[in-house]
Order: structure tokens, then C-alpha cells, then sequence
């Protein structure tokens, strides 16, 4: 075994030649980039004789007294048994106290070895057993922390190379798949539409190549950058924090190890890093959480999100507004809005749009589920596995779909949205009732729209991302459903009168006509889908009809809503207006999630050719456009909502009169007293169930546990919503000629 590499050097040495001589530029010394990061303004000057008598006196040594420069405003007394070695730069120190959560901290430097760093003005350092080469911002506190030391290559988390080293020790963030063949460089700033977009278009050369460019040109090669501790940051009881870069009024306690990061933060979003974390080579955002133990390696969380106790991310990116919590992810991209609590949940080469919840027991994407090392899991918006729900890769699901716990042990392409999938073990199929959540649980799926929105607290939305349950993709989603149940209930049907042999436009023929004259004669088929499972079992659709029917009728519901929207605007005041709205391309478009935000297929061509053209040269412009489509996203998802109103009514809009216009503003009231009534339905299951009173002595004692039905704010706010719904569409009606 080899020995450790111990080298000795002169003390005098310490705190010198941060900067190799072969790294330095012709006519710069080892300051020239520290002096560029300290932007304090603060004006720094020599020690006094009495000021240097008084340091000593209190026990204080340096190699260099004349390399100690201080501000004016400076007081030796608040300076006791520290030593200092190369040039250390100290701002004022005043005779105060700062308090912080209950904690009182003397202004000054006690008890701790610092090198060649720059100090803010009145700090409080004590019992720091190795500070260097940091530049330290206002009122910082560090308190009883081992090592707090910046290295002459320090990276801060981001995938570049210093001069001098080599290729081969880039970090690359392995996200979707476990093989690498997704790898992204992380860097400071990404969003999750960046890790996407780098991640899927594995076909585009250019494209691969322009992404890593302006990441390269983003960030200097150049060694010797300092890390930085912002303003108003506190640090107590910490073992290693090195090469790292933390923002303004962080609070990092008791953490094991922050090692290669770019931690942000801020006065409106400040991160708080808690016990027993280790992170490495990391980027945080800001607004984040990491509490209790948490282990993280090659990652990125965007802005407020969290990691808690004990959860392990490693080659993920984790979106804005999620929380992992107690358990393993790998491999993964995780959009906004992910929801991931229990301790025995594994989530690995995964690609989660958002929205989603992964529950105890669930394991998605393991090898061990598969032959095949290197699968993947693309789950659409809304995904929610239940209970000890286990998936084998590859699988792909479409938007809101829910799985009832069990072994899925064959790959799964699921299209069907809002659906809910479950194994029938008595018959050996697959079973899958579509438009589940429409009809069983549009409590849940409505609260959840509300609060995502309630809860993205992000201070910097370059990214517009979509909460509501129907906009283009899912809408998109739902059109096609209604072929693919179109086509199962005609093929259905067929068989049972004996005739195998029918193409697939005759079986949607009839199956459309079946279906749209709610023929009773469906309840007697066995509708049976294709190419759902990868197995030669069945794969059973249950309640086609309902579910055709209220796929039928979300999508009206969604274009009557924007209907309305744009009249209200003045924008649709008659039937004519009506027809200069419509966009032939509104419905045809196929729309992407591009990390929570959609856009059209086109546009994101549009995009990806600026990106390889150099009209986008930097991700703070990519981030611009971003921006800038969602300012448009609005009027595009409307252009979108208005042709679906069309194709669900079948109807051209030269053909739209004012009469149809008042008949569909009487329908959307009737949908959504429909849509207000299954919410209340759904959540009234909960207090009428004796499943679920059976624990509750009395009614009162019920209600004073879960709350009381009849006060539960959210159902008040809908029927509030519901109410003033009806008076907009009273309104509106009398611009309409009769």
C-alpha cells in the first residue's frame, strides 16, 4: 500500500504562491484576481505600531505583520489568539454582538488560523481551525468549524477545467441514464429546461457541441479565484467546507462536508444547509433546504427546493418547488413540483416532468427489474405511482397517470392521460381506467393545480411553467385518446360479432359511432388495448364509455374556458371576431415540456437553430427566450384551447353564429357546476366513509382532527369561483345578439 503523500515545506511559505508562477499572467502576482473579486470598497492600510503591540499582546503571531491590512475603523482588542499567515485583509471591527437564532457572537477574530483572506467588516470568527483563501463578506458569522479553505483550481460545483488540468477530470452530471449517454456539464444558473433540452436531443451534434461552448466560455479557466462567503452568512459547527461559493445570509449548520459547490443565496431567498450533510461537487440554488443528513453528489437543485432527512441525490438535477425526502434518487431529471417523502422509495434513470409524487415503497427505474442496464423512465406530468409500485425500464406514461401498487414486470407505454393502471392478478392482465382523476378524483387534481401555483416562490422566473391540469400537452394527449378508444371499442366490437379480419379505420369508424351514441351494447365488450405492455397478456380498458365521455368533456371545458377568457378581453365580442381568432395550426402543433415550461415543437426547432446559429451565444440569452415565450405562451395556449373547441364540436368557424356562441357559454356553466360537484363529491367520501369515521368517537371529534367538511377553504374557494363564473358568463352573454 502506498504511503501518504506528505510534503514539507517552509512555514514561511504558507499563505504564499496560491498561484503557480507557470499560471501567472506576464506582469500579475498572486493577488491580481483576488483583488478583482473584493468588492467591498473598503480602503485598507498598514498596522500601527500600537496596533501591532496590541495583537501580539493578545496572542496573536503573524509571518507578517506588514502583510496584515486593516480599515480604518479596526480595533486590535477584538483580535485574541489567532495567527495569520500571507496578506489578510480586515475591515472594521466594532465592540458589538451579533445575535442569530437565539446565538450570541462577539464581533472580532478568536481562536482561529487564517491565511491569505479578505474579511468584511465586523465578522465574527471563532474557533475556525483553517480559513483560507476566502474573501468574507459583512457580519458573517463562523463559528466552531474545522476548515473553511479554498484550493488554487476551485470549481464551485461547476463542470470546467482550470488550466492546466486535464479533460478527464470534467464533471459530468449522468442524468436519465446510467450509462452517461445523457451526461450534462452542470453550471451555475441551470434550468431545468437546460438540463433538458442538453439531455434529449442526442442526435444534434451541433447541438451538443454549442451547449458546451457557452458553457465554457461562461466561466474563466484562469486559477487562483478565491471562494466567497456573502453577507449576513452564518456557519457554526461545520467540519469541511472547501471551494466553495456561498451567497448573502446562507445559514449552514452543522454540515460534514460542502466540498466543490456554488451554494445561492440571497436577503428574498436564503438557503439553509442543516446537520450531517455531505455535498459535493454541487450546484444550489436559491431558497433551498437541505436538512438531517443528506447526501449529494454531482447535482443541481433548482430554486426552492429541498433535500431532508437522510435522502441521497446523486447525478440528478432536482426542479424548483420539489422535495426529496428519506430516500435514493440516481440518474434522474426531476422537473418543478415533485413531491418524494418516504425512506424506501427509489427513483433511477428517470426523466419525471413535474408534478409528480413518488411514494413509500416505490421503486422506478431499477436494474433489477430488467436484463437491460441502461433503460430509462420518461414519466409525463402528474405522475403518481402508488404504494410499492415497482416499474421496469423502459417505460413511458403520459400525463396524470396513477398506478395502484403492484409489480409491473413488463415495460409499459401507457398514452392514455389521467388514467389509473392496476394488475388484475386473478386473470393475469393489465387493466386501465382513463380519465380516472375526471371522474374519481377531481378534488385532488384541482387542489393540486392550485397549489403549485400557491407554492412556487421562486424570485426569478426566467421559466413559465404550466400547473394547470388542462393545457396543450395533456389536451393533445386526450384528442388522441379518444382515437386509440375509438379504435379498441370498434375493434372490440368486431370480434364479437366474428370478423378479425376489419382495418384499423373501419374499427375507429365504428367504434367512434358506438361510442358517440353511448351504445349500451359496449358494456357487454372486453375492450382490449395494444402495444400498452410489452407482454402477451391483455391489457383491458375500463369504462371506455365514461371515460370517452369525459375526455370529451375536459377538452370543451378547456376550450370554453379560453373562450370566454378572450371575450371577456374584448378580444371576441361576435361570431365574426370569433373566426380571426382561429389558428389552423392551434391544434396541430405537438407541444413539449421543456423542464415545466411547454412550448410548441416548432418553436423549440426555432430555438435549437438559434443555439447552433450563435444567435444565442450565452444560457443567460437562452434564458431570455425562454422568458420571452412565455410571454406569448398565453395567447398560443389560447390560439390552442379555441381550435380544440372547434374540432370536440366538429364545426368550422365560419359557421359559428351568435347563438352557438350563447349556447356554449350556457355549457361551460353547466361543466363547471359539474366539475365543482365532483370536487365536493370527492372530498365528502372522506367524512362519509365508516371506514374512516370508525376511529372517531363523534362527528365533533372527527372534525376536530381533520377539520370540519363544511369549512375546508379550498372547496369554498371553488364554489366561490364557481359563482362569480356564472355572473362573468351572464355578462358576457349580453354582448351577444340572441
Amino acid at each position: 500500500m502506498a504511503k501518504n503523500a506528505i510534503i514539507k515545506t517552509p512555514i514561511e511559505k504558507l499563505g504564499y504562491n496560491f498561484i503557480k508562477p507557470q499560471f501567472l499572467p506576464e506582469g500579475e502576482d498572486e493577488y491580481y484576481l483576488r483583488n478583482l473579486q473584493n468588492r467591498s470598497g473598503i480602503n485598507y492600510r498598514n498596522l500601527t505600531a500600537y496596533e501591532i503591540e496590541a495583537l501580539v499582546k493578545n496572542r496573536n503571531a503573524s509571518d507578517d505583520w506588514n502583510k496584515i491590512l486593516v480599515s480604518d475603523a479596526f480595533n486590535p482588542e477584538l483580535v485574541k489568539n489567532c495567527k495569520f499567515f500571507g496578506l489578510v485583509r480586515i475591515g472594521k471591527l466594532e465592540p458589538y454582538f451579533l445575535e442569530f437564532k437565539d446565538m450570541k457572537y462577539a464581533v472580532g477574530l478568536y481562536n482561529s488560523n487564517i491565511v491569505s483572506s479578505d474579511l468584511g467588516d465586523n465578522v465574527s470568527v471563532e474557533n475556525v481551525n483553517y480559513l483560507s483563501h476566502y474573501i468574507i463578506g459583512n457580519e458573517v458569522i463562523i463559528a466552531n468549524t474545522n476548515e473553511v479553505a479554498t484550493t488554487d483550481h476551485a470549481k464551485f460545483g461547476n463542470g470546467i477545467v482550470k488550466e492546466g488540468e486535464p479533460e478527464s477530470i470534467r464533471i459530468w452530471m449522468e442524468i436519465c441514464n446510467e450509462n452517461g449517454g445523457r451526461s450534462v456539464i452542470p453550471f451555475t444558473g441551470m434550468l431545468p429546461g437546460d438540463a433538458y433540452l442538453w439531455s434529449k436531443f442526442r442526435d444534434d451534434e451541433r447541438l451538443l457541441q454549442r451547449f458546451k461552448e457557452i458553457t465554457e466560455k461562461e466561466f474563466k479557466k484562469e486559477r487562483g479565484y478565491h471562494g466567497k462567503i456573502g453577507d449576513r452568512t452564518v456557519i457554526k459547527n461545520s467540519a469541511i467546507i472547501k471551494d466553495c461559493w456561498i451567497g448573502s445570509d446562507a445559514y449552514i449548520k452543522g454540515a460534514n462536508k460542502l466540498k466543490n459547490l456554488t451554494i445561492h443565496s440571497s436577503e428574498e431567498a436564503p438557503t439553509q444547509i442543516g446537520e450531517g450533510c455531505e455535498l459535493v461537487n454541487g450546484i444550489i440554488s436559491k431558497g433551498c433546504r437541505i436538512f438531517y443528513g443528506v447526501k449529494a453528489v454531482r447535482f443541481v437543485m433548482a430554486a426552492h427546493s429541498q433535500l431532508k432527512y437522510g435522502a441521497r441525490l446523486i447525478n440528478s438535477y432536482l426542479g424548483n418547488n420539489a422535495t426529496i425526502s428519506c430516500c435514493e434518487v440516481l440518474n434522474s431529471l426531476i422537473f418543478p413540483a415533485h413531491e418524494q417523502h418516504h425512506n424506501n422509495s427509489f427513483l433511477c434513470a428517470a426523466l419525471v416532468m413535474g408534478q409528480s409524487n413518488i411514494p413509500a415503497g416505490a421503486t422506478i427505474g431499477s436494474n433489477h427489474n430488467s436484463r437491460a442496464a441502461d433503460g430509462e423512465i420518461i414519466a409525463g406530468r402528474g405522475f403518481w405511482p402508488g404504494l410499492c409500485v415497482s416499474l421496469k425500464h423502459n417505460s413511458r406514461f403520459a400525463s396524470f397517470t396513477m398506478l395502484v401498487k403492484g409489480d409491473y414486470l413488463y415495460e409499459l407505454d401507457i398514452p392514455l392521460p389521467f388514467s389509473l393502471i392496476s394488475l388484475n392478478y386473478k386473470n393475469d392482465t393489465l387493466e386501465i381506467m382513463p380519465a380516472y382523476w375526471f371522474m374519481y378524483n377531481m378534488y385532488a387534481l384541482a387542489r393540486n393545480e392550485w397549489k403549485y401555483k400557491d407554492r412556487d416562490n421562486r424570485t426569478e422566473k426566467f421559466q413559465l411553467l404550466e400547473y394547470e391540469y388542462l393545457a396543450p400537452d395533456s389536451v393533445n394527449e386526450m384528442f388522441a385518446s379518444l382515437q386509440l378508444l375509438e379504435l379498441f371499442t370498434g375493434k372490440a366490437w368486431y370480434i364479437k360479432n366474428n370478423k378479425n379480419d376489419i382495418n384499423d379505420d373501419e374499427c375507429i369508424q365504428k367504434g367512434k359511432q358506438l361510442l358517440q351514441q353511448n351504445d349500451t351494447v359496449i358494456n357487454e365488450l372486453e375492450i382490449v388495448a395494444t402495444g400498452f405492455e410489452n407482454s402477451k397478456r391483455k391489457t383491458v380498458i375500463r369504462k371506455a364509455q365514461a371515460a370517452y365521455n369525459a375526455y370529451k368533456e375536459m377538452i370543451l371545458h378547456y376550450g370554453l374556458v379560453h373562450l370566454i377568457k378572450s371575450a371577456e378581453a374584448n378580444e371576441i365580442t361576435d361570431a365574426s371576431k370569433f373566426s380571426k381568432a382561429f389558428s389552423e395550426e392551434g391544434r396541430n402543433a405537438k407541444w413539449l415540456n421543456i423542464g415545466g415550461q411547454l412550448m410548441s415543437e416548432k418553436d423549440v426547432e426555432v430555438l435549437k437553430e438559434q443555439i447552433k446559429n450563435q444567435t444565442i451565444n450565452s444560457w443567460d440569452e437562452l434564458h431570455e427566450a425562454y422568458y420571452n415565450e412565455g410571454k406569448i405562451y398565453p395567447f398560443k395556449k389560447a390560439q390552442h384551447a379555441l381550435a380544440s373547441l372547434l374540432e370536440i364540436e366538429n364545426i368550422q368557424p365560419e359557421n359559428i353564429s351568435d347563438k352557438k356562441i350563447i349556447e356554449w357559454l350556457d355549457k361551460a356553466v353547466l361543466i363547471n357546476e359539474g366539475i365543482t360537484k365532483r370536487i365536493i363529491q370527492s372530498r365528502k367520501k372522506d367524512y362519509t366513509n365508516p371506514f374512516r369515521k370508525m376511529v372517531y368517537g363523534s362527528e365533533e371529534e372527527m372534525n376536530n382532527v381533520t377539520g370540519s367538511f363544511n369549512s375546508n377553504s379550498f372547496i369554498k374557494q371553488k364554489q366561490e369561483e364557481l359563482e362569480s363564473f356564472r355572473q362573468l358568463v351572464q355578462k358576457l352573454k349580453m354582448k351577444f345578439r340572441v
